[in-house]
């Protein structure tokens, strides 16, 4: 079992910056590959980005590339989202997740094992 808590959401303005974490608690955290999703009101959750147990390979969805940015620290166990250039339409609950067979590359929900509870990010126009 692996426990997985969100923080640092909030409200920000367009083009502003923030940043959100995660600490994972239980099993090895270098055992799971570890991403991001975004759930906006009535649509989908959707992956942001991924990053592989070494941290060394990274994924991003089209929509953030360039602007957010994943790392993870291992000997602390936890994984962080830099979102720069934030706009309104990123605007969603942030969740993290974390997949023990995958490289941090999967785009389905259903891939991953464990979820946190969630953030909200909200950006102002």
């Amino acid at each position: 079992q692996v426990q997985l808590v969100e923080s640092g959401g909030g409200l920000v303005q367009a083009r502003g910056s923030l940043r959100v974490s995660c600490a994972a608690s239980g099993r090895t955290f270098s055992n799971y590959a570890m991403a991001w999703f975004r759930q906006a009101p009535g649509k989908e959750r959707e992956f942001v980005g991924g990053i592989s147990r070494s941290g060394n390979l990274k994924y991003y969805s089209d929509s953030v590339k360039g602007r957010f940015t994943i790392s993870r620290d291992n000997a602390k166990n936890t994984v962080d989202l830099q979102m720069n250039s934030l706009k309104p339409e990123d605007t969603a609950v942030y969740y993290c997740a974390a997949d023990s067979n995958g490289y941090g590359s999967n785009k389905s929900p259903a891939n991953y094992d464990y979820w946190g509870q969630g953030t909200q990010v909200t950006v102002s126009s």
